[in-house]
């Protein structure tokens, strides 16, 4: 054979393995298409009879959906098991399997978490076998004295076993009002200065730019006394405190008093600071040395006039309800320079300072540092 009918029958077979492939691609293009027409044609179908239906069959497909990945989950399970090793799973005493746990459920350890929500009402309590007046107000957080006027006790012993008793939410009174009533005649009347009252952020008023109250309404008088009674609990109440004379301390790193007067409110959960009350309106110095980084009133709200410096370590104070401010944003101050005048500007009963500590954001107490 010579090589030009070699090469022709060569030719040939290309030729035709050619037409080959191009015939199957033209069968299964044909067929892919006709695939792909009779989907279309079947989703149209389904879409425009749901749509015609307004959701008439969105119910049973959402079960026939959730059928399949239960079906699904059915079949993998026991992939997912096997998968895993023997102490990543335990049998239940039921037979099944649950994963991630390798401890006996007998031995397993049941706690319950108890809401740390600070409750804004009297709630009941009943006195169990081996409990005295003084365990109930330790396990409560509130004075004796707080159990003895909510509940008219004569004495420490005036309780018993099955006893139902009011536990108020902090220490102090709780007040009815009567017809007359305002938070200064209240105030006046437990001891207490009306700033305390206001402070209590579920106390509710009529008027919140008056303070007006309503005949019958519940009102909490935190750290209030009983007039005309002897205290069981004497050292549970720092009213009447009365702060040293502020001076200009150089060491820094320390507090020194932002000013004189009397505290007419400690710091507790629901006020974070200390008031403190002095109708002279005296100056009020900065407590340590830094930059000041808020003065004025620029919310219209809440604290007022205020002041905020930032002592560059972490520690942050705030003086707020100013009637003036000797102080501008960006300056720095010395500790005991005077920044503000003592006032009652924004939510305030009287003239007071209302003096925050922070420390890397976290509110703290101002007694504990000055």
């Amino acid at each position: 054979m010579s090589d030009e009918s070699i090469f022709e029958k060569l030719k040939l077979n290309l030729r035709l393995l050619r037409e080959f492939f191009l015939a199957l691609s033209n069968y299964f293009n044909r067929r892919l298409f006709s695939y792909f027409y009779r989907f279309e044609n079947a989703k149209g179908f389904l879409v425009g009879g749901l749509t015609a239906k307004r959701g008439k069959y969105v119910k049973p497909f959402l079960h026939s959906s959730m059928t399949g990945l239960f079906l699904i989950g059915l079949a993998v399970a026991p992939l997912v098991r096997n998968a895993l090793p023997e102490d990543q799973y335990y049998q239940s005493g039921t037979g099944g399997a649950i994963l991630g746990q390798s401890i006996d459920v007998q031995a397993a350890a049941m706690t319950t978490q108890i809401s740390v929500k600070p409750r804004d009402n009297v709630i009941s309590y009943i006195v169990q076998s081996g409990e005295t007046l003084s365990t109930i107000a330790e396990k409560f957080n509130v004075t004796v004295d707080t159990l003895r006027w909510q509940n008219n006790l004569k004495s420490e012993n005036d309780i018993e076993i099955g006893q139902n008793i009011e536990i108020p939410p902090v220490d102090g009174i709780v007040h009815k009002v009567k017809r007359g009533d305002t938070i200064y005649s209240i105030a006046k009347k437990f001891s207490v200065d009306p700033q305390v009252i206001v402070n209590w952020p579920f106390n509710t008023y009529t008027d919140d730019e008056s303070f007006g109250l309503a005949v019958g309404q519940t009102l909490m008088v935190p750290d209030g006394v009983m007039p005309k009674e002897k205290l069981w609990q004497p050292n549970a109440y720092l009213a009447g405190k009365v702060t040293p004379d502020a001076g200009a301390v150089t060491s820094s790193g320390s507090f020194i008093w932002p000013t004189s007067g009397r505290i007419t409110q400690r710091f507790v959960w629901y006020h974070k600071g200390l008031d403190i009350a002095n109708n002279a309106s005296p100056d009020i110095l900065a407590a340590d040395g830094g930059t000041v980084i808020v003065a004025g009133w620029p919310d219209n709200v809440g604290y007022a006039n205020r002041v905020i410096i930032d002592h560059g370590n972490g520690f942050v104070t705030l003086y707020a309800h100013l009637a003036a401010i000797y102080v501008k944003e960006g300056q720095t101050v010395n500790r005991g320079d005077a920044i503000g005048k003592m006032g009652t500007t924004g939510r305030s009963t009287g003239i007071h300072l209302h003096f925050e500590i922070r420390y890397n954001g976290v509110f703290q107490d101002p007694l504990k540092y000055l």
